[in-house]
């Protein structure tokens, strides 16, 4: 029988001594086992905060963010040896498939974050604070990735989500990760983390997994790490005092099992959409994962008139849940994770029978399909009724983790919202109605004990995520009982793993540390405009200032015309006693338009289109007959992701501060300290083109310079062509191009077509050893010229053709077997790419 190993230390290892053995939950039977016997703990900790978190410090939150969503794709290819393992926990498909599917989900979710934050290894945030009157003293918040391990100490019920919900999140930080699964699914987080330690995406160190219980992983902790714990409060609230803890103040993140709580809405009666809904609900959260979710719903509470109806509506749903080998179509609930969990369930429904009666289940009659349910770990759903709630106090404070629930009435939504309180503190709670005054009442009320609340009714429920599943972009934790702690949400919780700081400086030594412009700032001359320049050369605080512009009469009058702006200040003149304006005043959008018209460079260049307006405020008013200028200066980049066609581009932030060019000669007695030339100041943003410097340019000479390099006795880098295959597959193409060659399949599906297309317009290679969709695999053609000479002039000959064919039909479109219809630019970066493939294939360029 294999052990289960653990990855530390750059290695794959097992832990001394025998070891725990693990069984499968469904069949009983002993098929692994674990030790973490012989681990030496500090330099596995240490491991990771020097080799992964050296490198992962380094990256960009755009370089992290690739690598999460190249780990997600890479993952969601294998995912079915994954489904196999998950069986053997007692999961169902749909069950697993919320484990393993789920978690690539986290992956996809945090890499999707990179774009909120700075193309940089650190964040900035909030905004700048002014700390002197004149601008030149100022703060600001930044926050750098941690420099040391996040721990996490993992439950059994989510080996593959629990993971990587929370790895997600600190990768996304730059920060390594030691992860502890639960040993009796540790198999199944072995598995995956197999897979991404093989795939090579992560920086070494970057993951290490201890697949068991180590009860010294705390001791040598340091302040730099962050320890997080997922399972029961009880231990939650041991670790959380562990001494090394506080010595060394490490953040400790705990989400523990809570007592979640679903309530039935007064309105929501037998009939409604709602009370449907509400069933349904309960049901799934009571039977998903048998019951094994921190999330699951295990208190139901009604209003006391409606009782009996949700127990026998619950019941007749109960009745449908069918038990066994998860393998099965026909089973919708599997097993526990185990005998031990069997047991644990039994006590917690036993003490839970004390103060509520079963009204639905047999701790001690169960009927399985195709499983013994003596061998497996199989329970009944169980369904309780505790008619005296507020009496009734165990059902408040004992977690039966397992398919187990308990009904309970109430009178009023106050007491409603009392009985869900009495939780202590719940990860989730719900609320099944479709009166939004009920929904904000009781949102508004039970907010406090509650990380999460879901509002279900028939608007929302098509949609509805449901109940018991956290969301990445949402926080994940809640107080009390729940453990007080919160896990992904967004933004939130990647900043768990960053440390702010304070920054204080100039505004000029703020910029260069932030790499965003801050206000009052020196500006960097340009030395061409900056809408010249690509993406890559464009750099914070390069500025161009304008020539001036007068407003006039006409202007503003025009602009009002044109727009069907007439507000008074711009149009009646004779209404401006007792306003704020002396004059005919220009329209803001005006000021800004025609600030535009100063600082936008006409011509074709890098900057592919006007990408928004971020904020913008106008400070005084400006008058006809007055003279403006505009400094433009560069605030901030971000990068983006382009799939469709288009080119590689980022997004450029730029700084926009329109002045009055005639300030300095106003008389001083009308100007007072707080008047400035400064009337109007905005954030703009556009989309710049990224240089392409990965293809040479395919001109005649280009062609004729590499070909002069060609031999038959060239050899290929890659694949099996001889130089005259190539030319003459060459050849070939360039027929396709000047439409001779028509007659043929488009071979790419339908569904990825438009992707596939797309592509053309990145700077992305042809991957090596791609296939030709007429040739088989491994194989060539027979030769068609007597000889190298006559095909290269052939394959000139033919391309002369296909350009011909453009400038004779620059409208048209032709069809690629690859790409589909292709106009005449496609056709251009189609023959860009290919003849740099091919050249570079024979070492030509």
């Amino acid at each position: 029988m294999e052990k289960i190993q653990h990855y530390v230390q750059g290695n794959w290892t097992i832990g001394k001594e025998e070891g725990t053995p693990i069984l499968d939950a469904v069949t009983g039977e002993a098929f692994t086992s674990v030790s973490t016997e012989g681990l030496d703990i500090p330099e596995i900790l240490n491991y990771g905060r020097t080799k992964g978190g050296e490198i992962l410090r380094k990256m960009t939150f755009q370089e992290r963010g690739n690598m999460l969503k190249k780990l997600a794709l890479y993952l969601t290819k294998r995912k079915d040896a994954f489904y196999e393992l998950s069986y053997r926990t007692g999961a169902t498909k749909v069950d697993s498939w919320i484990d393993i599917e789920g978690g690539f989900g986290n992956l996809f979710a945090n890499a999707s974050l990179r774009k909120l934050f700075p193309n940089q290894p650190f964040h900035v945030e909030g905004d700048a604070i002014d700390l002197s009157r004149g601008g030149r003293f100022m703060a600001h918040h930044i926050m750098v990735p941690k420099r040391g391990v996040a721990v996490h100490i993992n439950a059994f019920n989510f080996p593959v989500w629990g993971m990587l919900e929370k790895c997600a999140v600190n990768w996304m930080a730059g920060v390594p990760a030691v992860v502890l699964p639960a040993p009796s699914s540790s198999y199944l987080a072995e598995a995956v983390a197999r897979t991404i330690i093989d795939s090579g995406i992560l920086p070494e160190g970057a993951l290490q997994i201890i697949n068991g219980t180590v009860k010294t992983i705390l001791d040598t902790v340091e302040s730099q790490d962050v320890v997080t714990f997922t399972g029961s409060a009880q231990t939650g609230r041991l670790l959380k005092a562990h001494p090394r803890l506080i010595q060394e103040s490490v953040p400790f993140t705990m989400e523990a099992d809570s007592l979640n709580a679903c309530i039935l809405g007064e309105d929501a009666v037998p009939g409604t959409p709602e009370f449907d809904l509400f069933i349904k609900e309960v049901r799934k959260e009571m039977t998903v994962k048998a019951g094994q979710k921190c999330t699951a719903i295990r208190r139901i509470i009604v209003p006391e008139n409606l009782v009996e109806d949700v127990q026998t509506a619950l019941a007749k749903e109960l009745d449908k849940v069918t038990i066994g080998d998860p393998r099965l179509k026909e089973v919708r609930m599997g097993s526990l994770v185990s005998q031990q969990q069997v047991q644990a369930v039994r006590d917690s429904v036993n003490d839970l029978a004390k103060e509520a009666q079963i009204v639905y289940g047999d701790l001690d009659k169960i009927e399985t399909i195709g499983a013994d349910a003596k061998k497996g770990a199989f329970i009944s759903p169980i369904l309780l009724r505790a008619d005296h709630p507020f009496q009734n106090t165990v059902i408040h404070e004992r977690e039966a983790f397992g398919p187990v629930s308990t009904i309970m009435p109430y009178k009023s939504l106050n007491e409603a919202i009392t009985l869900a309180q009495m939780g202590k503190g719940s990860l989730v709670s719900s609320i099944a109605t479709n009166d939004d005054k009920i929904a904000k009442e009781y949102v508004v009320n039970a907010a406090s004990h509650h990380g999460r609340i879901l509002v279900l009714n028939r608007e929302s429920a098509k949609q509805s995520t449901g109940h018991g599943s956290p969301l990445p972009y949402l926080v994940h934790g809640g107080p009390g009982r729940a453990g007080g702690g919160e896990e992904m949400g967004g933004m939130r919780g990647i900043k768990h793993y960053l440390q702010r700081t304070a920054i204080q400086g100039s505004p000029t030594t703020i910029t260069a540390i932030t790499g965003i412009y801050q206000q009052n700032a020196k500006y960097t001359e340009a030395e061409n405009h900056p809408f010249k320049y690509h993406w890559e050369d464009i750099q914070p605080g390069m500025s161009l200032k304008t020539h001036n512009r007068t407003i006039t009469d006409t202007d503003i009058q025009n602009f009002a015309n044109l727009t069907w702006d007439h507000f008074y200040a711009h149009t009646d003149i004779t209404s401006l006693d007792g306003s704020i304006f002396e004059k005919r005043t220009a329209h803001g959008y005006f000021i800004i338009s025609a600030a535009a018209g100063l600082f936008v460079y006409p011509n074709k260049g890098p900057v592919a289109a006007n990408y928004g307006l971020d904020s913008i405020r106008f400070l005084r008013p400006l008058y006809h007959n007055d003279t403006i200028n505009v400094r433009l200066t560069c605030k901030e980049k971000v990068d983006r992701d382009v799939a469709s066609a288009e080119h590689p581009s980022g997004i450029v932030k730029w700084h926009v501060e329109v002045f009055d060019a005639n300030f300095e000669n106003r008389p001083d007695s009308q100007k007072t300290e707080k008047d400035s030339p400064l009337v109007a100041v905005a954030t703009i943003l556009t989309m710049v083109e990224k240089k392409q410097e990965t293809f040479v340019e395919m001109t005649d000479e280009k062609i004729d310079e590499c070909l002069s390099k060609l031999s038959e006795e060239t050899k290929p880098k890659w694949g099996i062509m001889t130089p005259q295959h190539m030319i003459e597959h060459l050849e070939y193409t360039y027929k396709i191009a000047a439409g001779e060659i028509q007659d043929f399949e488009i071979s790419t599906p339908e569904k990825i077509l438009e992707k596939v297309k797309n592509s053309l317009w990145n700077y992305d290679k042809f991957p090596k050893n791609s296939q030709f969709p007429l040739l088989e695999k491994d194989t060539l053609d027979d030769l068609k010229h007597e000889d190298l000479t006559t095909a290269i002039e052939k394959f000139k000959a033919q391309r002369e053709k296909y350009l011909e064919y453009f400038k004779e039909n620059p409208d048209a479109t032709l069809s690629n077997m690859v790409f589909g219809e292709l106009n005449k630019y496609e056709w251009y970066l189609l023959e860009r790419k290919h003849l740099n493939h091919h050249f570079e294939q024979f070492e030509l360029i």
